[in-house]
């Protein structure tokens, strides 16, 4: 039977081809080079309503056996010449050809990342204009980003409102490296979004030394945040995030996980992680550190980016993929860690840990229990946002 799940890893891991029948930038988002360059392959849309983004560009896809191809008015993946399964590109919003009414165009404010809206930072990371330079070897933000001038709070809650009218549901607000600041400069956003239009809001940027700047946010409705502290082995860390292991360290990522977690409750934050580039088993030990901070584990897998320190490294087997994942799932489900409980959020660049029941074998009582939970958790939850949304 075609797993969906197991489509989506497999084409995070070798990425695909693209035939000439295909025309992905009149039909769908295109190819964009953003912050750390993970989000420059083809959006698409698996069955199960499954969000991926596709890598197409860089040098290990020229041995991908699949390919995406257009047959019979339907977009198609194909294994060596045969139909894997149907797809969709992802649809061009809109509001990406609106303007506010400072005239900037929407999609240069924020844009769909699945379906989470996404607004960066324009200023590039910290750790990219430091000498010697310390960013993450596998980002390539400082690639990617200009110091443009950044957008209002009234540009970014106008494209909030449009992106709300085409069924968004949350939007993620995500920065680099600014010291001790990143936080406060989030602040006035996440009030005015949660303020004027009821968004589920999210938050990610480096932790701060001072773990109370987490309440401001937290009072002004932030729904979560994110942890990118990206690998288990303090080693690893060290050698491939240099600017966040001087001056930040691994333990304060643990203890803004912990501290957030605490005030706002089991899953409702999560930790980032990056798998294929350390041992698989320290990469399942970092999924259950996550998991036993009450967060849940959000792992990438690793791409090489074109013009990155890592560009030349393979990406991870399959095979070893599927057993992370694997275990990502049992992992919360084990600690009854809800996760995939807010209405329409879908992600393109990992697998979420509920998506993780496209790689178990076989189901017991154990996953029945969970499920029901999550369902009945999901259906509460979608109640109270849509009666929210109507008040709003």
């Amino acid at each position: 039977m075609f797993n969906p799940g197991l489509l989506k890893l497999e084409l995070l891991c070798r990425g695909m081809h693209i035939d000439s029948s295909c025309d992905i930038d009149r039909e769908g988002r295109g190819l964009a080079r953003i912050r750390a360059g993970l989000g420059s392959g083809v959006e698409l849309v698996l069955p199960d309503d499954l969000y991926c983004n596709v890598p197409v560009l860089e040098d290990f896809v020229k041995l991908s056996p699949l390919t995406l191809a257009l047959q019979d008015g339907a977009y198609v993946i194909l294994r060596d010449g045969e139909i894997e399964g149907e797809v969709r590109l992802a649809p061009r919003p809109k509001w990406y050809d609106r303007r506010t009414k400072s005239g900037r165009l929407m999609s240069e404010v924020g844009g769909l990342q699945g379906t989470t809206l996404s607004f960066y930072s324009t200023e590039v990371c910290g750790f990219w204009n430091m000498k010697p330079r310390m960013n993450c070897r596998f980002c390539a933000t400082g690639l990617n980003v200009t110091n443009a001038s950044r957008p209002t709070v009234d540009e970014v809650v106008e494209v909030c409102q449009a992106a709300r009218e085409e069924g968004t549901t949350f939007c993620h607000f995500n920065g680099g490296y600014f010291g001790e600041n990143g936080l406060n400069r989030m602040l006035p956003y996440v009030a005015e979004v949660k303020a004027r239009t009821h968004l589920l809001v999210g938050v990610q940027m480096p932790p701060e030394r001072d773990l109370t700047n987490y309440d401001s946010l937290i009072d002004a409705g932030t729904d979560h945040f994110s942890f990118c502290y990206e690998f288990h082995d303090p080693e690893v860390f060290a050698t491939l995030c240099p600017g966040k292991n001087q001056k930040l360290g691994q333990q304060r990522f643990y203890d803004a996980i912990e501290y957030t977690s605490r005030r706002m409750g089991r899953g409702r934050n999560s930790g980032e992680i990056i798998a294929g580039l350390e041992p698989i088993e320290n990469t399942m030990a970092s999924i259950d550190h996550i998991v036993s901070m009450g967060a849940f584990p959000t792992v990438c897998v690793f791409r090489p980016v074109i013009g990155t320190d890592l560009a030349d490294r393979p990406t991870p087997p399959f095979e070893d993929m599927v057993r992370v994942f694997r275990h990502m799932y049992e992992a919360c489900r084990d600690q009854r860690i809800p996760t995939g409980i807010a209405p329409n959020v879908k992600t393109r660049l990992v697998v979420l840990p509920y998506e993780g029941r496209y790689f178990r074998e076989s189901f017991g009582l154990s996953d029945a229990l969970y499920g029901a939970r999550l369902a009945a958790m999901r259906t509460l939850f979608r109640t109270f946002f849509r009666m929210r949304m109507i008040r709003g």
